[in-house]
């Protein structure tokens, strides 16, 4: 029977754990495949046959952190072809092969050189082999196998953060969450509790507890009140092995804050406050500042204060100011010492954020008195009216009284009052007062149409405090007297047509006048009465302050009359009367079929001189003629030779043309 060579590797490792291994056919899975024996090349001298082998080692443990001060024994490598002679050499390779980890070429004997730690690396890879020493050639198939360092608990738990910080509410129920610490091992969580952390709170009971497995931080205690105390510093502790004893631990600090809710009423420190203004103080003027106090922060302590009750709400308001919270009272209305010397209010103060699981501790707001005291100072003289309307005729004399104002000193000493009129608000002096009764007089003449509202200031003054004085205007209507005549609107000139027929409308006449009658403008017109006789035209009043001038006759002839002068007398309906007579021009014109005018112009009209137009041009033609004969040769006027003039046989004592005329 053939006999089959084999290549045996044995391992030891020292105490405190067994060096263990397991069957090439149990190997665990995820670590490399075991190679098999190399097969050599056909041509080798030497050709080997794949070795029987009943069982073979294929992974290892060894201890981290030797500490020891010899090599770390792994094993021993040992090959059946080995006879002891020293032909056979044995080589190691893969990781860490030389460097941390040795073999002895002649015994096979295998050490680790250095500490090693799990956490670095946690398995070494190799392959051992023997060859012959003479050949260099391998007597047996290189064998891979493991080392796997194993793990002892040599990491203590460290946490995410070296500080947390977290909040919560106060007053909030037992077991509210507050914030997850986590910490983490290094160790090899697979084998023992090295790596089992477990949580503990070491600082920052009764108040916080810890949940053991999840590093939740909860609140332990009731009713925790930020106004009683606001930072707690817990320190919680993660410990390995399960928390057991011998287990490495880590500690971490959270800082926890308890955050503010409206669980605080305001209150007032004092249940009475009194201040004092004088009368004088105009509305919106601040009087003094009260002030509830509230332990709660933020919008939780905001406060509004109002006025709920007493005999000043009318007078006095209550703002509140955002910055300080506190309540200013102001003057809401003037104030009178005279009238009430002493005022009382109601103030409430109350939080407008409110949490109704809170309202179980009362109301949240509270009231104090406010006594206020009015001042007297002393004031100026206050007239009976805001302003005064007086009326006064235009046609009135000089010193005509208009009437009177009236003023008096408020205050308790009813000093005397002196009257004035402010000269810059009545420049001409027109009005005068009396300084002792107050009387208004007029010192000049009015005219309504020059001036309708006269707006003056008078002024009383205390007598023996000139400083206190007060003004108050004063407007004076005049009232109209019928003192002018109404007069034409316009200035009326008109025409008539030659072929005008009787009674025939040419023109219609408005008046205008500056009185303003109660009753209004009632107008009269007609004809004066030199003009009535033989007139040409007649005036036809319309009664409507309104009049027509009309034709007298059937046809005109502006050859015998190119004018007429129309004298029309207007007169008012009030009393006294007044009238005022207008003329109205009304020339003759030539008119188309349709009554458009065309030509107003008559063939001679008589000028100044008597001369009519005729004699004129005759005589300026002549002048010419006589002025061209003497000036220039006769052979140079061919055009106005055997022209004669005969001026002297012109006659200019008359002319048949009348030019105006009166009616």
């Amino acid at each position: 029977m053939r006999t089959y060579p084999y290549f045996l590797l044995l391992f030891w490792v020292g105490q405190p754990y067994p060096t263990s291994s397991s069957p090439l056919s149990k190997r665990t899975s995820g670590f490399p495949a075991k190679r098999r024996a190399l097969e050599l090349s056909a041509n080798s001298r030497n050709e080997l046959s794949r070795s029987k082998r009943s069982w073979m080692w294929n992974q290892f443990f060894l201890l981290e952190e030797y500490t020891g001060s010899d090599y770390q024994y792994v094993g021993k490598l040992h090959s059946d072809q080995d006879r002891g002679d020293g032909s056979l050499k044995y080589i190691l390779s893969g990781d860490g092969a030389g460097d941390l980890f040795i073999i002895n070429e002649n015994t096979g004997d295998i050490q680790a050189t250095k500490r090693l730690d799990r956490e670095e690396k946690p398995v070494y890879i190799l392959r051992a082999q023997a060859i012959n020493r003479r050949t260099g050639r391998p007597v047996e198939p290189e064998s891979e196998f493991i080392i796997k360092i194993h793990d002892i608990n040599d990491n203590e738990p460290i946490f995410t953060k070296d500080v947390y910080t977290a909040t919560v509410p106060e007053m909030a129920d037992v077991g509210t969450f507050v914030v997850q610490v986590t910490a983490t091992d290094a160790d090899d969580p697979t084998y023992g509790n090295s790596a089992k952390v477990v949580y503990s709170i070491l600082q920052g009971q009764p108040y916080f507890s810890v949940e053991s497995e999840t590093g939740i931080i909860k609140t332990a205690l009731l009713n925790m009140d930020r106004e009683n105390r606001e930072q707690y510093q817990v320190v919680i502790q993660a410990k390995d092995m399960g928390g057991q004893m011998g287990g490495l631990s880590g500690t971490t600090t959270v800082n926890i804050t308890l955050t503010d809710v409206n669980d605080n009423p305001p209150r007032f420190p004092q249940s009475t406050y009194q201040f004092k203004t004088p009368e004088s103080s105009p509305p919106g003027t601040p009087i003094g500042r009260i002030k509830a106090s509230d332990a709660d922060v933020g919008e939780n302590a905001e406060i509004e204060y109002s006025i709920t009750d007493g005999e000043g709400q009318d007078m006095f308001d209550v703002i509140t100011d955002q910055e300080t919270q506190e309540g200013i009272i102001t003057v809401k209305k003037l104030l009178d010492f005279e009238k009430k010397k002493v005022y009382t209010l109601k103030v409430e103060a109350s939080n407008p954020h409110v949490e109704p699981r809170f309202l179980y501790l009362g109301p949240f707001k509270d009231s104090a008195t406010v006594r206020i005291v009015v001042d007297d100072v002393d004031e100026p003289p206050v007239f009976s009216k805001l302003a005064y309307v007086l009326q006064i005729r235009e046609d009135s004399q000089i010193n005509t009284t208009i009437g009177s104002v009236s003023a008096q000193d408020p205050d308790a000493a009813r000093n005397p009052v002196k009257y004035s009129v402010d000269r810059h608000t009545d420049m001409d002096r027109i009005f005068n007062i009396d300084s002792g009764n107050g009387s208004i007089f007029t010192s000049k003449l009015l005219d309504r149409e020059t001036l309708l509202w006269h707006n003056i200031t008078v002024i009383a003054t205390e007598i023996n405090n000139p400083k206190q004085s007060s003004r108050v205007p004063l407007y004076i209507k005049v009232l109209d007297v019928n003192d002018n005549a109404p007069e034409f609107a316009e200035f009326y000139e008109t025409f008539v047509c030659e072929k005008a027929k009787a009674d025939q409308l040419i023109q219609t006449l408005h008046a205008v006048d500056k009185d303003d009658p109660y009753s209004g403008h009632q107008f009269s017109f007609s004809l004066a009465p030199e003009a009535v006789s033989g007139s040409n035209f007649t005036v036809q009043d319309n009664k409507d302050n309104t009049a027509g001038i009309l034709t007298r006759k059937n046809g005109y002839n502006r050859h015998e009359m190119s004018t007429y002068l129309l004298p029309v007398v207007i007169s008012d309906n009030d009393y006294p009367v007044q009238s005022s007579t207008g003329t109205v021009t009304v020339r003759v014109c030539a008119c188309d079929h349709h009554g458009n005018m065309q030509s107003c112009h008559a063939e001679a009209l008589i000028h100044p001189t008597g001369l009519s137009t005729g004699a004129l041009v005759a005589i300026l033609l002549c002048i010419l003629i006589l002025l061209g004969k003497l000036l220039l040769p006769a052979s140079s006027l061919p055009l106005v030779r055997g022209t004669h003039c005969y001026c002297d046989t012109l006659d200019f004592s008359a002319s048949p043309i009348k030019a105006y005329s009166l009616i």
